[in-house]
């Protein structure tokens, strides 16, 4: 668990040779076509669209999880020439790419157009000129990519917004050339349960009922069926906490703002009545503030890696085909002590 103290809100960005592309993933009357629907998508390309133009300054949470994510890359002996890069903290993973896989060209995509500008420009002022970038607007529930033509996918806390994780998933696999690797961070069941809780007691006593205000996360325990049934080899599974500390419980919604990390659901009351607000914030400072008046929000990362299938890869033996048992190695073991 770490404890970061908040760098204000926002962060900047980076990038370079810039093409640039739109793809549109709704049908015709605007309407998604994804099956399960959970979460606003529209409302999250909003969102993402306002949090470009909150983005001014580096933000601490955003840039640790993602070099933690980054530094998977260090753990691989092989290089990763073409990258895709979706969604989440785009900006941080351009920035703090360099060096980092081998990477040569690199797709940035995002379903926001105004975060892909955002990113653009950041790299027209800071240009990285060894990674050739090209800027994509697209849906992560819906890739633009080709299958088989990417050695990389990178996608830091984004994908958590996806009505159908599991399928967004797949495509990733599909867009990957054998033996590439898939590498994730979420949000996990755990965040922001602090702001949970005061919401929670703040609506049951001035409403005598609660409706949904922050959205439901994966928990850690189904990251490796993801995974797996994503058809990913070798998965592997790790959760960091970070403890983010906040003036009040108000600078924690205007951070979330910034992140694009507000509530999308479906089915969320849209009118937040501002007795409840106040009562949130109220019960938020009595419950968990420290003895120097801040509040805590807890962030849980669920960090996922994957690879897509090749001959070249470890497999597991055969059920059965073990010749030691772990009766003889305990007995071994015991002999020695």
């Amino acid at each position: 668990m770490r404890v970061l103290s908040l760098l204000r809100r926002n962060v900047p960005a980076c990038s370079r040779r810039n093409s640039f592309a739109w793809f549109c993933t709704d049908n015709g009357d605007g309407l998604q076509s994804s099956r399960v629907k959970i979460f606003d998508r529209q409302l999250k390309r909003t969102q993402r669209n306002r949090a470009a133009w909150l983005m001014r300054q580096k933000d601490s949470l955003l840039d640790t999880v993602a070099e933690n994510l980054l530094d998977r890359l260090e753990d691989c002996k092989k290089t990763f020439p073409t990258a895709l890069c979706l969604g989440g903290s785009l900006e941080a993973i351009r920035r703090l790419l360099r060096g980092h896989g081998a990477i040569e060209k690199l797709v940035m995509m995002d379903a926001s157009h105004d975060m892909v500008e955002f990113c653009k420009n950041a790299e027209q002022r800071s240009p990285n000129d060894k990674i050739e970038t090209t800027f994509v607007v697209g849906d992560e529930e819906f890739l633009p990519i080709k299958e088989s033509s990417v050695d990389l996918v990178i996608s830091c806390l984004g994908l958590h917004w996806t009505n159908d994780l599991p399928g967004a998933m797949i495509q990733s696999r599909l867009a990957l050339k054998p033996d590439g690797l898939f590498l994730a961070a979420i949000l996990g069941g755990e965040t922001l349960k602090e702001l949970r809780i005061a919401c929670t007691v703040a609506q049951m006593e001035r409403e005598g009922g609660i409706s949904p205000r922050v959205s439901p996360l994966a928990q850690v325990r189904d990251a490796g069926n993801l995974l797996t049934r994503a058809g990913f080899t070798l998965p592997g599974v790790d959760v960091d906490e970070y403890i983010v500390k906040y003036e009040s419980a108000l600078e924690l919604i205007e951070h979330l703002r910034a992140m694009g990390e507000t509530n999308a659901l479906l089915q969320r009351n849209t009118i937040l009545k501002r007795d409840t607000a106040l009562a949130t914030a109220a019960i938020y400072n009595e419950m968990f503030a420290a003895e120097d008046g801040t509040v805590p929000a807890t962030f849980q990362v669920i960090y996922m890696t994957g690879w897509k299938e090749h001959p070249s890869q470890q497999k597991a033996k055969r059920r059965g085909s073990a010749t030691i048992s772990f009766q003889d190695i305990q007995k071994h073991l015991g002999s020695q002590d």
